[in-house]
């Protein structure tokens, strides 16, 4: 019996989220400024999202992160937990 590709549906998720409209491979970038530079950007752009824009940007790197990092190297998952950072620095939130 062939063997029958599996959907990702986080991937779908990511692609397709309902909340915010993200940059092309946003994720994939290496500067942590610039991803939640993005993700701002995405996230006060949407009139979709039912959170406030921090929220909102915060709840999508999060997801991506959660569901993607046990199959990111190490440096790149690095990059995500320091775009959080970034991102509460650029809503103006105290940084952990």
């Amino acid at each position: 019996m062939p063997k029958k590709k599996q959907k990702k549906w986080s991937k779908h998720v990511t692609e397709t989220s309902n909340a915010l409209d993200l940059e092309k491979d946003v994720f994939r970038s290496h500067d942590p400024e610039e991803i939640a530079r993005s993700l701002k950007h995405s996230a006060e752009e949407s009139d979709r999202r039912k959170s406030n824009p921090f929220r909102s940007a915060m709840s999508m790197l999060n997801f991506y992160i959660n569901r993607a990092g046990k199959n990111l190297p190490k440096k790149q998952k690095k990059v995500l937990e320091d775009a959080k950072g970034e991102l509460r620095k650029d809503f103006g939130r105290d940084p952990k």
